[in-house]
């Protein structure tokens, strides 16, 4: 199982706007119309992981109890399907209805999104703030498949807590480690 790390983008970074098909609905949706009034939270994951699969409900978890706080989540595929089919449109429809996501999870077909947010595992996750404005990237919590380290999100949580009381997060931010993007040829 490959370990990737992600990128780490500076904080302050805006949010690049996108325009992606909901694997879901069939619609296409736009960072505008799905930024959170106190804050956005995009995490980039794929259906076959193990780093995904270990943390995913944990996720829905985080967004469900955000969600009514002003805080949005999104989800986005960036996945390769020639290459790995398990990551299909339809089937990322099929693990959003297994999962019961609270949040659209897109398809990011030409991997421009994935490139845009210099994002590289999943789990990919970056929290933005009421103007989109980067304000934590990384981890989940320290939890990895087979660590033994429960997944509580509390890297996650802290952060959005932290935004929620417009305070300042001076806890360390960890890279996440997970899969890579698996980009096209």
């Amino acid at each position: 199982m490959a370990r990737t790390p992600s990128n780490m983008i500076p904080l302050g970074t805006k949010a690049p706007n996108f325009n992606l098909m909901d694997s879901v609905t069939n619609k296409i949706l736009s960072l505008k119309g799905l930024k959170g009034d106190k804050g956005t939270v995009i995490f980039f994951i794929c259906n076959h992981c193990p780093f995904v699969i270990h943390v995913n409900e944990e996720l829905v978890n985080v967004a469900n109890y955000y969600m009514d706080k002003g805080i949005s989540f999104v989800a986005i595929s960036s996945n390769d399907v020639e290459d790995y089919p398990q990551d299909s449109p339809e089937l990322m429809k099929k693990v959003a209805g297994d999962m019961n996501y609270p949040f659209p999870y897109l398809y990011d077909e030409t991997q421009e999104v994935a490139k845009a947010y210099d994002a590289a595992c999943t789990p990919d996750i970056y929290v933005f703030d009421e103007v989109l404005k980067l304000v934590y990237r990384g981890q989940l919590d320290d939890s990895r498949p087979g660590n033994g380290v429960e997944v509580t999100g509390k890297d996650l949580r802290h952060a959005l807590d932290c935004l929620l009381q417009d305070k300042e997060n001076n806890a360390l931010q960890k890279p996440s480690i997970g899969c890579n993007i698996k980009w096209k040829r």
